[in-house]
Parts: C-alpha cells; structure tokens; sequence
C-alpha cells in the first residue's frame, strides 16, 4: 500500500525522490519503494525524513516505533512540571517566545497576563518583521462558552470584560503583516502557547482560575505524539474560529 501521507509531504514542501534520497544518503529507488509500496525506511532515516519535511515520524509511519518507544520519547517531550502559572518563571513567557523561528501560537480565552506585558508587542512585531507567523486565538466575548467560563469562576461577566479589555491592547497589531487575530468559541480545555517546537500547557481546572492550576513545559522530540496531540487541538481551534481585524 502507498505512502499517502509521505507522498503529499513531498509534493507540500516541493521535494522530488532524488533530493530525499541524496539528504538521506540512498538511492532514489529506495525512497520511490518508501512512497509506492509503503516500506518503512530504518529509524535513522525516518527521522532525518520527517525533519526535512518538517513532520512528524508518528504521522509519516504511524507503525514505525513500538509502544514501549512510543511512551519514552513521550516522557522525554516533558521538560518540566508547575503546580501553578503563577509558579512558571516570569521570564520564561518572553524567552520562549524568543526563541521562536518559524511560529508563535497562543489559545486562551484572555490570556490578560501576557497582553499587558509591554514587551509582549514588542517582540511580536520584531518576530513578524524576521519572518516569524503569529496566529492568536481569543475567545469570543459574546458566546456562551464565555459566559459559562464566567459562571464556573463565579466572576460573572468578568471573562469576558477581560476578552475585551485584551481585544483593545492588541488593536495596535490588528493590521501588522504575519500577525493573525480569530476569535474562537470552543470549550476550552487548556490555555496552549507554542514557539516553534516547544510549548506551555495551561491545564484548565473546573472552577478553578487559570493562574492556580498547573503548566506544563513540553518540547517536541521525534516519535513522540504529546506535542502533536495539542498542535491538532490548536489547528482544529483555528480553522473554526473567526477573523478580527479592522473592525475590531
């Protein structure tokens, strides 16, 4: 059975057999016998595979580690564990984000901590103008989802007071090239904030505000499917969620 899945990563990032071949150091043929007959290639050249295609072993050959692997490179993609936001590094935010070369990603409903920091638009436009994609998702103010989150803190229509109040502090960046705005009005289940390969969890607790439940620290790491889990969780936000802009 074909490669389906390897096949289309090819055609994506616009390479043939020959320049697979040659970064793996084989012949052409073996890569046309990985996509045609659906051969899995040995591990070292699955992984040097999914890094040039920029995707995940686990997509391309979803057979291809046992569980027992599966499970170590999971444990490996946890860098740390905090019982609290409130305990995470205050430097930790900027200095991830920092580090960001290809795309920043955040989902929360407000996420009112990190829009009044001042250096947080700052390094957005800096990132925007090396090339670097922004895509930030706030909850929408009007929807129930909202207002239920409000209801489970006791805080009324404080959730969305915040959604607002944040909407304004990124007005100034509504209209910068590689910075995206959308509204979603999904049950949020964890506030995610991505810089490239490495992400911060916030876990969402019933009744239980976001500053008091705990963050997790996570980083990618080849075969492993944590990262990947939450990555699909934020695209399926995204693709449901509503541009602001101009109008905001």
């Amino acid at each position: 059975m074909a490669n389906e899945r390897l096949r289309s990563a090819m055609l994506t990032r616009g390479i043939d057999a020959d320049e697979l071949a040659a970064h793996c150091g084989v012949d052409p043929k073996t890569v046309e016998r990985w996509v045609t007959s659906g051969r899995a290639p040995y591990r070292r050249h699955r992984l040097k595979v999914a890094a040039l295609l920029r995707e995940d072993e686990g997509y391309l050959w979803p057979d291809g580690l046992p569980d027992g692997q599966r499970k170590d490179a999971a444990d490996a993609e946890v860098l740390k564990v905090y019982p609290h936001r409130s305990y995470v590094p205050p430097d930790l935010w900027l200095q991830l984000f920092g580090r960001a070369e290809r795309e920043i990603g955040v989902l929360v409903h407000a996420g009112v901590f990190l829009a009044e920091n001042p250096r947080w638009p700052q390094l957005l436009r800096l990132k925007a103008a090396s090339g670097v994609t922004t895509r930030i998702l706030l909850g929408d103010p009007e929807s129930p989802e909202i207002a239920r989150r409000g209801e489970e803190e006791e805080i009324g229509e404080g959730v969305a007071y915040k959604v607002r109040e944040v909407m304004k502090l990124y007005r100034p960046l509504y209209n910068v090239e590689g910075i995206e705005f959308r509204l979603h009005r999904s049950t949020l289940h964890n506030s995610l904030y991505r810089s490239d390969d490495e992400w911060l969890v916030n876990t969402q607790v019933y009744g239980v505000s976001a500053p008091y439940t705990p963050v997790l620290h996570l980083r990618k790491v080849a075969g492993a499917e944590l990262v990947s889990t939450y990555a699909q969780s934020f695209e399926k936000v995204w693709s449901q969620a509503t541009q602001i802009g101009e109008q905001s």
